[in-house]
């Protein structure tokens, strides 16, 4: 009798095997006697009889329907499953998890924007979570005449509004149109309030709605560059000298500075000071080229008297400086010329 009972029975489940399906509709001519109803974690079970909600079962497990499931049914609870009779019901499945999904406007939003008739044509893209809350008002629009629901219609029905909502949030108070991404997160919270008011009425929540990036037209993104691109030139003297300064500042401390910032600033004093070193020469070469052909143009013009030329004077002998000697040719210490100067141009000795 049991074996051929159990030949009537069947198993009343969703095996979801697709993310995307928020509700799935279980539909036979009958419950037979002994049949079972397994809910799995993250679904529940609502059963329905001639289009009217009966129960709502969301603890997970296999249950029996004769003894633990029909009870607890508003019209059905006092049925008798027969021997070749069952119970005409339909079985609603509901997956309860939050989805998240992608969304990307269609067409550009044009923008009012001075100068421009047409307005500004910016795009934007994101992601948004819903989930299904109100099941009373989700059967009643949705689940009454489907068999299923693919969430990537939540999703056609959410693109639709978006342009619209996108122009009011962005337009609203003076927003800085080159500059959108830093008010990104007061539009994303504008369009989600808006925007959970139209899908609710539907039984579904927007739970979140975020705004990843704003897409400006080509020609305004080359110029957004060109304009930052001049900016940093203009600002390079000033950051090469606060550059230094925190080069200084960090060596300065010894105790925590480290070895390759000490190493790295004694290069750059050195080279510096090369560079000092170096242009000094050539100043003092110049110079000192300029005093020979000065002493050489003197020596051959002739010196002129009352009654003829004169013998050529001989040239005198370089006199002593105040300083105490004659300046030597060359420097004691390095050896580089010194061209009449009291310094070396090279190591700084004091030449007289």
């Amino acid at each position: 009798m049991g074996l051929f009972g159990n030949q009537f029975s069947n198993v009343v489940e969703w095996q979801e095997t697709k993310d995307n399906v928020m509700f799935w509709k279980w539909k036979n001519d009958e419950i037979k006697k002994g049949s079972r109803l397994i809910i799995r974690p993250g679904q529940d079970a609502i059963f329905m009889y001639n289009g009217k909600v009966e129960g709502i079962f969301k603890d997970s497990g296999s249950f029996d329907i004769e003894s633990q499931i029909v009870p607890f049914l508003s019209t059905l609870k006092g049925i008798k499953f027969g021997f070749n009779s069952g119970v005409r019901a339909e079985v609603l499945f509901i997956n309860t998890k939050e989805f998240t999904l992608k969304w990307g406007t269609k067409n550009a939003v044009n923008l009012p924007a001075p100068g421009l008739p047409a307005g500004m044509p910016i795009r934007a893209f994101g992601t948004f979570s819903c989930q299904i809350s109100d099941y009373d008002t989700f059967i009643e629009k949705i689940a009454g005449i489907k068999n299923q629901y693919n969430v990537e219609e939540i999703k056609e029905r959410v693109t639709t509004v978006l342009n619209p909502l996108l122009m009011k949030w962005i337009t609203k108070e003076g927003k800085d149109m080159f500059n959108l991404q830093a008010n990104a997160f007061e539009i994303s919270r504008g369009i989600k309030e808006d925007l959970d008011f139209e899908i609710i009425k539907l039984g579904i929540t927007i739970t979140s709605f975020t705004i990843e990036n704003f897409n400006y037209p080509e020609s305004v993104q080359k110029m957004q560059d060109k304009v930052a691109a001049q900016s940093m030139v203009g600002d390079m003297n000033r950051y090469t000298q606060m550059a230094m300064v925190d080069n200084m500042g960090n060596t300065g401390n010894v105790v925590g500075g480290t070895a390759n910032q000490m190493a790295g600033m004694a290069n750059q004093m050195a080279g510096m000071q090369m560079g000092m070193m170096m242009g000094q020469q050539m100043v003092n070469a110049m110079q000192g080229s300029m005093n020979n052909m000065t002493n050489a143009a003197a020596g051959m013009m002739p010196n002129q008297g009352m009654y003829g030329q004169q013998p050529m004077q001989q040239p005198q002998m370089q006199q002593p400086q105040a300083g105490g000697g004659a300046v030597p040719k060359f420097c004691p210490e390095c050896g580089t010329a010194t061209n009449g100067a009291k310094f070396c141009a090279n190591c700084g000795t004091k030449l007289a």
